[in-house]
């Protein structure tokens, strides 16, 4: 099924498309809400100003797919492989990211308030100035991530791994880290000091 099929179904309210095979096609400016992708191939997709919201995407393959700007509401993208997308300002609010691979993603701008990301792995990510407010990011993977300008106000981090990661123009005290984790540079996280910080290693104890 090509791009053109898929979307003349989707029309007669055909809704099911698991396992669909379309690397690098063309959904821009597409509305395809609450569609099932469920295992899907979008890798290197174009999915720029997308409407996808309430979509299931659940284990599908949207490694370096581009989706500036796309609408992700409340979309399930649960053990999902986004590696190297680009998600510049897209709008992920309550979206379901559990366990997904997001390794060297382009998260800037991004919008994921109450955001859904435990046991993610986001490697090397870049979130600058991106939007966490209330998001679940326990047992995250977080290693290397730019946090730079993040809200991070209320974001949970309990038994997350943040070694590397840049919290440079970051409000340290609005952060949730629970006694379960271990500062073996507890000094990075005094309150004295300014808000421009590297973690050089913050990993939850075994």
């Amino acid at each position: 099924m090509d791009i053109n099929e898929l979307l003349k179904r989707y029309a007669a309210h055909e809704r099911d498309f698991t396992g669909m095979i379309l690397p690098s096609a063309n959904f821009s400016e597409v509305a395809l809400q609450g569609i099932i992708l469920h295992c899907a191939d979008l890798s290197g997709a174009n999915l720029n100003l997308a409407v996808l919201r309430g979509a299931n995407l659940d284990q599908s393959d949207l490694s370096a797919a581009t989706m500036w700007r796309t609408q992700l509401v409340e979309t399930h993208l649960v053990a999902s492989n986004l590696s190297k997308a680009s998600l510049i300002r897209a709008n992920l609010e309550r979206a379901n990211l559990q366990c997904a691979y997001l390794a060297q993603a382009d998260l800037r701008l991004t919008n994921l308030q109450a955001a859904n990301l435990q046991r993610a792995n986001l490697t090397g990510a870049d979130l600058r100035y991106a939007d966490l407010r209330g998001a679940d990011l326990s047992q995250s993977n977080l290693c290397r991530v730019n946090f730079t300008g993040a809200n991070l106000a209320d974001v949970n981090l309990d038994g997350a791994t943040l070694t590397g990661a840049i919290l440079s123009q970051v409000d340290l005290t609005q952060l949730r880290l629970s006694e379960a984790h271990c500062f073996s540079h507890q000094e990075l996280w005094d309150s004295s000091r300014p808000a421009s910080t590297e973690v050089s290693s913050v990993t939850s104890r075994s």
